[in-house]
């Protein structure tokens, strides 16, 4: 009986069979492999990316903490990339684009105009903005400013405006145009007016009228800057810069500046009870002269009866009684010292004596030289902090223009007199560290620098940075927000918020990366 052959070459094709699927499984399984290694390498460079952030905030303290002189000597806080771009922090022995990481600080550009434009490579001057909860404490000093300073922001209404103000103060009687718990109580769910400090801005989203389109604009990533990828859904809110933004690129909760002089010290309260303090306090910073005029209008307030030609300043030395004397009359503010006249009877003398103020505008340069030395040592406000106060240096047009008391021709001429932190590096020009400069350069007259002063300020003490942590290959990157309070010797932390789920807005080209050191 005979059987059918096998087919020729039936062995041979099912070992090939075997050996494809085995090669196909072994290559399958190394793919995989790589997939997972590379997926593993990428959730490690995202999680040492956060560590470059880590990196980049405490570098930013430390050289916010080596003073005001140093920081300045080393290129100020403004436009500073030698600092804040392309920082290397991590690169081993044999370079590569994954382990070399970076580490940039920017910050919204302003340009000539007084509008947002582009970026930078520095921090953000939180006095640069409207302090939310120090506006109801504006509204008791002049009432309404609270709501004309929030009128300027980009498609603000009245009702808002009004319901924002009716949010932070302390009563709950609504305003005209706003509302109080007794709204907020009928939504679903209900709640209640905070009527206090707001915690952050966005918080301002429980308000009446606050929408996210409005807050927040087209800056998607809050990076506080329009980047090309966000231009496109403009008409959500406008086609101007400052309209593409949204508020909370305006708005602020922690602004506030140290009350001390250029040398880090305090000021001299000259509004203090004991007059013999006063006396010595004034008496180790300012000559005889000053101490005088300061000490006679704390006793007797200013003198108002006419003299034909006052000259008499008093004896270069003389002498005021104070151990009886009282300190009855205060300065409502520094500004109260220009071209003021008082009167007292020195120890000894018979006569009354009247004295002219050491800060006359009769003389432009001595004047300039006094309204100096009297803002950097004096000051009518007891507290080491002034909260509040905007930046006329550095703050953008829509700012300026809510200041109560400056015109359009005014806001025109800060724009175009000021200078940025290092068009003057060394301040040689002294009068330009303080907001009275508007006065020495006859940008406003004394009435409306009396009327501006408790609102302005020409640098503050509270910096946010945006610090970016990223890799050379651009793969993974981080983000943080960071505030620093430097109204004390070591920055203090006031706020983080981690933005790493929002990407970077630039390239790391653009942000800085050393190219040159991968092999």
């Amino acid at each position: 009986m005979s059987s059918r052959p096998r087919p020729r070459g039936f062995v041979l094709l099912m070992v090939f069979m075997a050996v494809l699927l085995m090669a196909l499984a072994a290559y399958s399984f190394a793919l995989l492999s790589r997939a997972d290694y590379e997926a593993t390498m990428l959730a490690g460079q995202r999680s040492q990316s956060r560590l470059l952030v880590d990196s980049g905030a405490e570098a930013t303290r430390m050289f916010l903490a080596q003073g005001r002189d140093v920081v300045r000597d080393s290129g100020g806080l403004w436009e500073n990339p030698n600092q804040f771009q392309g920082r290397l922090v991590r690169i081993d022995p044999e370079p590569d684009a994954r382990t070399t990481g970076y580490f940039s600080v920017i910050a919204p550009g302003i340009d000539d105009a007084g509008y947002p434009s582009s970026f930078r490579f520095g921090l953000i001057d939180e006095s640069t903005k409207l302090n939310l909860n120090i506006l109801p404490k504006m509204d008791e000093l002049q009432p309404g400013v609270g709501v004309q300073l929030l009128m300027t922001l980009p498609d603000m209404t009245e009702e808002t405006a009004n319901a924002i103000m009716d949010w932070i103060d302390l009563d709950d009687e609504p305003r005209e145009f706003g509302v109080e718990s007794s709204y907020y109580a009928g939504l679903s769910p209900p709640y209640l007016a905070k009527n206090g400090a707001l915690v952050s801005v966005e918080e301002l989203l429980l308000v009446r009228g606050v929408t996210p389109e409005l807050l927040f604009g087209n800056d998607v990533n809050r990076n506080g800057i329009i980047d090309n990828d966000e231009i496109t859904g403009q008409a959500a809110v406008g086609s101007e810069p400052d309209l593409q933004l949204g508020w909370a690129n305006f708005l602020t909760i922690f602004s506030q500046e140290a009350n001390k002089n250029w040398e880090g010290l305090q000021r001299i309260d000259i509004n203090k009870d004991d007059l013999q303090q006063l006396e010595r306090d004034l008496s180790s910073v300012l000559p005889t002269r000053w101490v005088n005029f300061i000490l006679a209008y704390r006793i007797n307030g200013p003198y108002s009866e006419e003299m034909p030609e006052p000259e008499d300043n008093g004896p270069p030395n003389g002498e005021i009684d104070l151990s009886t004397a009282e300190g009855s009359n205060k300065f409502t503010q520094l500004l109260d010292l220009i071209d003021a006249r008082t009167s007292i009877t020195f120890d000894g003398e018979s006569t009354e004596t009247v004295l002219e103020s050491p800060v006359s505008m009769a003389n432009p340069i001595e004047f300039g030289i006094a309204l100096a030395s009297m803002m950097d040592n004096l000051t009518t406000v007891s507290a080491a902090t002034i909260p509040g106060r905007i930046n006329i240096m550095q703050a953008p047009r829509r700012v300026l223009e809510g200041i109560p008391g400056l015109t359009p021709e005014q806001v025109e001429q800060i724009i175009q007199y000021r200078e940025y932190e290092l068009n003057d590096p060394e301040f040689t020009d002294l009068n330009r560290r303080y907001e009275t400069w508007l006065l020495a350069e006859l940008i406003v007259d004394l009435t409306t620098m009396k009327a501006i002063a408790p609102f302005v300020c020409c640098k503050g003490d509270v910096y946010r940075a945006e610090v970016i942590g990223y890799f050379e290959n651009g793969e993974a990157s981080s983000r943080a927000e960071v505030v620093y309070d430097t109204t004390e010797p070591l920055p203090r932390l006031l706020f983080w918020r981690d933005k790493s789920h929002l990407p970077i807005g630039q390239s790391v080209q653009t942000l800085g990366i050393v190219p040159s050191r991968v092999e």
